[in-house]
């Protein structure tokens, strides 16, 4: 429940100009921005990330594999922050930028094509099973993704503690994860609100106020639904990380 009033109380807060909807009207800047920060200050770790141009990438690579899906440094699983100060100076500093939230913190995402997501949450929802906040990736894939934000596993201090699970995702592993990919330590996944090229957004279909429930209590129902459209269009998948391999 803190993180829930938190997250209300941010978004309580007054702000100048307008208000605004989340789409593309003169208000929607700042209704993102009071999302991000109200993110941020329920306790997700933000990095900048990088913004639609035109049909491309506003990064400096050519052909970037992964366009506006990618953090802008190399130095982001350092540099993400619940700081809002920080939040806020790299807000002011580009207002384009899309923001990543790095996993494995704070929290984990269970991250699956999304014709197995809305299988799973019809069937978790008939179970009466609590889901915590989950996002819907549309336009960077054929059908796009259904994300399942979770409590974290951790990061023990001894690597022994750690069990490593062949789920397990990475920024420069996920086209080997078609299926049902698991974000925690060192990878990330977009925050919501985010833009993609063309018509492509990221976006909340339940909140981030609502408690981060155990992984394991949607996985195998996630597991399922996953095992249900195997092998459907999933030649489409691309790198998740602009570097050669």
């Amino acid at each position: 429940m803190e993180r829930k009033g938190r997250f209300s109380q941010w978004l309580r807060r007054p702000r100048s100009g307008a208000g605004g909807d989340q789409g593309t009207g003169a208000g929607a800047g700042g209704v993102r921005e009071d999302l991000l920060m109200a993110a941020a200050a329920a306790g997700f770790p933000l990095a900048p990330a990088a913004y639609p141009s035109g049909y491309g990438c506003s990064c400096d690579r050519i052909g970037c594999p992964t366009p506006a899906r990618h953090p802008v440094s190399f130095a982001w699983p350092t540099q993400a922050t619940t700081d809002p100060d920080k939040v806020e100076q790299w807000l002011r500093a580009d207002p384009q930028a899309n923001f990543i939230t790095a996993t494995g913190i704070v929290h984990d995402v269970l991250d699956v094509p999304a014709d197995a997501g809305r299988l799973a949450l019809e069937r978790l929802g008939a179970a009466e099973v609590e889901v915590g906040p989950v996002a819907t990736s549309s336009g960077d894939l054929r059908q796009g993704r259904m994300l399942f934000f979770t409590a974290t596993r951790g990061t023990p201090d001894d690597e022994d503690e750690w069990w490593p699970c062949e789920l397990d995702c990475h920024p420069e592993t996920m086209d080997e994860h078609p299926g049902l990919r698991w974000h925690c330590r060192g990878s990330y996944v977009l925050m919501p609100p985010a833009r993609l090229p063309g018509d492509g957004h990221v976006g909340w279909v339940l909140g981030p106020e609502r408690p981060l429930p155990d992984p394991l209590s949607l996985l195998e129902t996630l597991t399922d639904a996953c095992a249900r459209f195997a092998g459907e269009d999933q030649d489409q998948e691309t790198a998740a990380w602009p570097m050669g391999r």
